[in-house]
């Protein structure tokens, strides 16, 4: 394979509009392998940042594992049914989509498919172009006046909501995600699953398929329809039990389905489904509008970009969005978190197993309208890093329960002496405990102001000896002539107690690292009872 230089690599394996294939082009190598098997698959990812599929391609474990220069999947759709995101976390790669590209045209396909079903319009047409004349065959329902269930009230449940309620029905929803406010603005009423199930006249589903919805209507959920409630299904295979469905056709529960997706695709030429009156049927279309293939490819190609330059990236599934103009206003809580992390790992004793990691949020950081997760994750990850290979912000939290740690977050609004607190405390199996607190002064002033448990305000930065000891004379001299007499150089000192003659502690800011063997004398002063030195 020839040498292209240090250009990100991009890999295709479905089809994509060439709009975002010119874009990715510009930005850096992209290569097209249509259809490719997973095998296949799994020998060229191998040489590949990012990966860029549809519907088609199965990213499994396999893949993602052998993806050893992959940072970023990108699904030009909405569903990542066929993505391992579990893997991709794990790894540490993020998945990305492009949800409300092809909203519109999944809308407009759901209502298309709700008027044919209503008006027998598959039907009569075949019929009219095999020669027959059958008016009364097809007699149609009208759907003024009628009762709409949807089920999942999001991107698309909503816009099918607003084109139904033009048509003149009404529309009942269940979402147990959605506010009964947001509902309301679109002339929604949010009822319970069942009330939806036993008062619409047609029901339409649009959840994202995962386990709690694999089958969600099936035998029992007919039985609580009305007899003759027509069902659509744009959004999932699997979500509707095909052959209970079957069955409550069969029964007359059911008078029609109209159906773009099916739990095998495509679906067994054998399939009843198929071949049952009153079921209309399209080869999963939802999505295949020129507008909506456009713009997915678009979005994926911008997505994946700022993937792999390290910018905000709206549409990943496994990591938290925050826009550029919040994100330069917590950067400052970011760096900060880094460094309280980074010298908790330092500090605690190498034999610790950590059970429980603790941040606590006080003052205005903890108040900000922000997801604090992602401040808690910087922290994990600096935290770990220092154990652990590959962990970054998408993958600290799996890191962090693959070692047994608890994670836990608090806020409050009052706090003394700081605008802003950030504490971290670290828990070992054994219950012992160790924080640390850190603070801005300023925009970016970062400091330490409590290290096991005594006042201090220390720069967190570049090399730091940490030095415990008991609060007597002739100790910090002691230990700045050391360091004198092997050319290292003190760059700023801090000392805390809680009382005199206690327990004390020492930062010192230095020029340059500390052998082990000035370690050592160091460690020798009398009333020192420990010293470590940290990198930041």
């Amino acid at each position: 394979m020839k040498n292209r230089g240090n250009k990100f690599r991009i890999l295709i394996t479905d089809h994509l509009s060439n709009e975002g294939i010119e874009k990715l082009r510009e930005f850096g190598d992209v290569d097209i392998q249509p259809g490719v098997s997973e095998e296949r698959l799994k020998e060229l990812i191998t040489d590949y940042d990012a990966l860029i599929v549809r519907s088609g391609t199965k990213v499994t474990r396999g893949v993602i594992e052998a993806g050893v220069r992959l940072k970023v999947i990108g699904r030009a759709g909405v569903g990542v049914d066929n993505i391992d995101v579990e893997s991709a976390t794990e790894r540490g790669i993020m998945v990305v989509n492009a949800p409300e590209a092809n909203t519109i045209s999944a809308a407009e396909h759901t209502i298309a498919m709700l008027l044919s079903l209503s008006r027998n319009i598959p039907a009569a047409n075949q019929s009219l172009k095999s020669g027959e004349w059958s008016r009364k065959k097809y007699m149609g329902v009208e759907v003024n006046g009628k009762i709409l269930g949807i089920i999942g009230l999001g991107r698309v449940g909503s816009e099918v909501a607003k084109r139904a309620k033009s048509f003149g029905m009404q529309v009942i929803a269940y979402d147990p995600f959605i506010s009964q406010e947001k509902a309301s603005e679109i002339g929604v009423t949010l009822l319970s699953f069942s009330d939806v199930l036993s008062s619409s006249d047609f029901i339409t589903i649009h959840t994202p398929l995962v386990e709690s919805t694999y089958h969600l209507i099936g035998s029992e959920e007919f039985e609580q329809m009305k007899t003759g409630v027509r069902i659509i299904n744009c959004a999932r295979g699997g979500i509707i039990d095909e052959s209970a469905l079957v069955e409550a056709i069969k029964s007359g529960k059911v008078a029609g389905a109209a159906l773009d997706v099916f739990e095998e695709e495509p679906p067994p030429a054998d399939s009843e489904l198929l071949h049952l009156d009153g079921v209309v049927v399209t080869p999963h279309l939802g999505a295949s509008t020129t507008e909506a293939q456009k713009a997915a490819a678009i979005v994926i190609a911008d997505e994946v970009i700022r993937a792999l330059t390290n910018k905000p990236v709206r549409n990943a599934l496994n990591m938290i969005y925050v826009d550029e103009e919040l994100l330069s206003t917590i950067k400052p809580y970011l760096v900060l978190a880094e460094k309280l992390g980074l010298l908790s790992a330092q500090l605690i004793p190498e034999s610790s197993h950590i059970a429980e990691f603790n941040v606590s949020y006080e003052g205005e950081v903890g108040m900000m309208d922000i997801d604090t997760r992602l401040i808690t994750g910087a922290m994990l990850k600096s935290f770990l890093s220092w154990f652990s290979d590959g962990v970054n912000y998408i993958n600290a939290w799996v890191v962090a329960r693959k070692f047994g740690m608890k994670v836990t977050e608090s806020k409050s609004e009052g706090v003394e002496n700081f605008s802003s607190l950030i504490t971290l405390t670290v828990c070992d199996a054994g219950g012992a405990k160790s924080s640390i607190s850190g603070t801005l002064f300023g925009k970016d002033d970062l400091r330490i102001v409590r290290l096991y448990n005594h006042r201090i305000d220390a720069t967190p930065s570049g090399f730091m000896l940490i030095c415990s000891f008991i609060d007597k004379p002739r100790v910090i001299g002691p230990v700045c002539t050391i360091l004198g007499d092997h050319g290292i150089n003190i760059a700023g000192m801090q000392v805390g107690r809680e009382k005199a003659g206690g327990e004390a502690i020492m930062v010192l800011n230095v020029d340059s690292s500390v052998d082990a063997s000035v370690m050592e004398e160091i460690k020798k002063v009398p009333n020192i009872i420990d010293a470590k030195l940290v990198k930041l």
